[in-house]
């Protein structure tokens, strides 16, 4: 074989291999690099942009993706201890002709973090409504998404700022009151009434702990490998202090039914979607808000547990869109596309 030949296919084998190698060192040594590459392909992959923004020297981080339009821009609020990110898999659905914007809760991910805040259900709110302010994005009346812990400060959110928003799509939200408590809600209750720190199942420190919570939150039992779950472990422990007294302040009396008490004056047309295998916060909650709020509309979900944006990312796409052309294009019949 000529040898330029053989140059060329040893090049050729070292260009590619350098790209492999680190791929392979990155998902043995470094996972949680690899997490934080994965998202930010995404976000490229998916044209979403992010961006800071100051009020007072608090500052929110976010991710957006399009302008506002003559249909309602979509703020989305993720729930306790993850981030914007978590909303990729439903923005991968979604219309591109939507204004979608993706927050960093208060505490989460690029927005401030600060030990004189007010991590209740009510600050939280505020929080959000200065950010609504800062990008003026209430200029005209929004849709808004909420899932779990962000299910609850979107519900109360519609009910203190009534103007802010034409209709409200709450994801299993957290804040509500059940006749019969389940296996999780039980062992919080417990942990409340413990001197000594107990075990929280939504704050995993090991490996092992991530597994059981990934169980806990979803419905479909995939096997993760252990680098992944490592990887995942080694981006939260960091912040678990922080997971941790938000998770009480959340939990306390001045939040636990916050979104109960506040459900009967949601008064825009609303959206419930609730995986019925939810472990984590029961189903029979769509129920309770169908009976408070008078324009509620129930999607349950079969096969699907609490995380249901990332289990069922299509089909909750999909209620969404739907929603929203039952809802705000009923003059023009115009559809989404």
């Amino acid at each position: 074989m000529d040898l330029d030949v053989v140059n060329m296919f040893v090049i050729a084998g070292g260009t590619l291999a350098i790209p492999i190698l680190a791929f392979v060192a990155s998902f043995l040594l470094w996972p949680s690099a690899l997490i934080k590459i994965y998202y930010w392909y995404w976000r490229r992959r998916l044209g979403m942009q992010v961006r800071y923004v100051q009020h007072e020297g608090y500052q929110f981080c976010y991710s957006f993706r399009g302008r506002p339009g003559h249909r309602p821009s979509l703020l989305m609020l993720h729930g306790f201890s993850v981030h914007k990110d978590m909303w990729l898999s439903l923005v991968k659905f979604l219309p591109k002709n939507l204004h979608l914007v993706c927050v960093d809760m208060p505490g989460h991910g690029g927005t401030t973090r600060s030990s004189l805040d007010d991590l209740s259900i009510d600050g939280q709110v505020k929080r959000i409504h200065q950010f609504v302010e800062c990008l003026k994005l209430n200029k005209k009346p929004f849709h808004l998404i909420g899932t779990s812990m962000g299910g609850n400060v979107a519900g109360v959110y519609a009910a203190h700022y009534p103007s802010d928003v034409c209709s409200v799509c709450l994801v299993c939200p957290a804040g509500l009151q059940y006749s019969r408590d389940n296996q999780f809600i039980k062992q919080i209750k417990e942990l409340q009434n413990m001197t000594t720190s107990g075990k929280i199942p939504l704050i995993p420190s090991t490996p092992e702990e991530m597994s059981e919570m990934l169980q806990l939150c979803s419905y479909v039992r995939f096997k993760v490998p252990q680098q992944i779950l490592q990887g995942l472990v080694d981006v939260r422990i960091p912040h678990n202090d922080f997971y941790r007294r938000l998770f009480l302040e959340i939990t306390g009396e001045k939040s636990r039914y916050s979104l109960q008490q506040n459900m009967d004056r949601i008064k825009v047309p609303t959206q419930i979607i609730w995986g019925k295998q939810d472990q984590v916060l029961d189903v029979s909650g769509a129920d309770t808000l169908a009976k408070s709020i008078a324009n509620c509309q129930v999607e349950l979900l079969e096969n699907c547990g609490h995380s249901v944006v990332m289990e069922r990312p299509r089909k909750t796409a999909k209620l969404i869109v739907d929603f929203l052309v039952s809802v705000h294009n009923s003059d023009n019949n115009k559809k989404l596309d």
